[in-house]
């Protein structure tokens, strides 16, 4: 496949450009040609060292990640930032980035992934930022002790320690919403939608005290955990259109 012809396809499903006025990150195809022959792509959550060493090890044309090398511009290329264009231009693999377009996709996005995983497989979008959603919020096929939801998302990947859990919901969960990454600025609208629970990867320090006064549950099952949905789902998607792909996995801990 041309390589245009594939970010065109992944723009055009993910609606990169409805997020344009809403997201730091500059989604699509960040570093490299838009032309050329597209026979192999890598995966991974983070545009970093490791995973473009990675790519190009697998001798990738692309890596396509959820946290990209961009965030509002690059007014220098030296340092970190220098590295890792280098490395992607040496070893001739180009970046693609989709961040909340990724997040808030209602069939390959991170939230959508995380509420199936948990068994919430019917859901509605939630978690807007502007125009725009960046989660998901649904039932449970049938309500849950919290510990139970707690070890559910303990087994994603990259869940190199136990969820953390500021339980203040009711003892049994149904109605959960989902914002993947760094979610808990929606925790009132969590509230607001009727949810039981909010389910994000990391916290602020106020929302234990927002929790705790609203009486929601709130899941904190760790950024890099919640985020490899997405990436996943765009392999498998990269996959049905005959393309050969590579995943990176590189787990933070955090």
């Amino acid at each position: 496949m041309d390589r245009s012809e594939y970010v065109r396809r992944l723009d055009d499903r993910l609606e990169t450009a409805a997020y344009a006025d809403v997201d730091a990150s500059a989604n699509g195809l960040q570093v490299g040609s838009s032309t050329g022959d597209l026979e192999h792509v890598a995966f991974a959550v983070d545009a970093a060292a490791e995973t473009i060493d990675a790519a190009a090890a697998a001798d990738a044309d692309l890596l396509v990640t959820h946290h990209g090398l961009s965030w509002g511009g690059i007014e220098r290329v030296t340092g970190r930032t220098y590295d890792r264009i280098a490395a992607l231009a040496d070893a001739g693999t180009g970046l693609y980035v989709s961040h909340l377009p990724l997040d808030g996709h209602p069939k390959l996005g991170n939230a959508a992934g995380v509420a199936d995983a948990i068994g919430a497989s019917t859901t509605e979008p939630f978690g807007e930022l502007g125009p725009v959603p960046i989660g998901r919020i649904g039932e449970l096929s049938e309500p849950v002790p919290t510990a139970t939801l707690r070890e559910r998302l303990d087994g994603f990947e990259g869940s190199e320690r136990s969820t953390q859990v500021l339980p203040f919901g009711p003892e049994r969960v149904e109605r959960v919403a989902v914002v993947t990454g760094s979610g808990t600025d929606w925790l009132d609208e969590a509230v607001d939608a009727g949810a039981d629970a909010l389910i994000t990867g990391e916290g602020k320090q106020q929302a234990y005290h927002d929790a705790r006064e609203a009486g929601i549950t709130v899941f904190l099952a760790g950024h890099y955990a919640t985020e490899t949905f997405g990436v996943r789902a765009l392999q498998g998607l990269t996959e049905e259109w005959g393309i050969g792909t590579t995943y990176v996995s590189h787990p933070t801990g955090l």
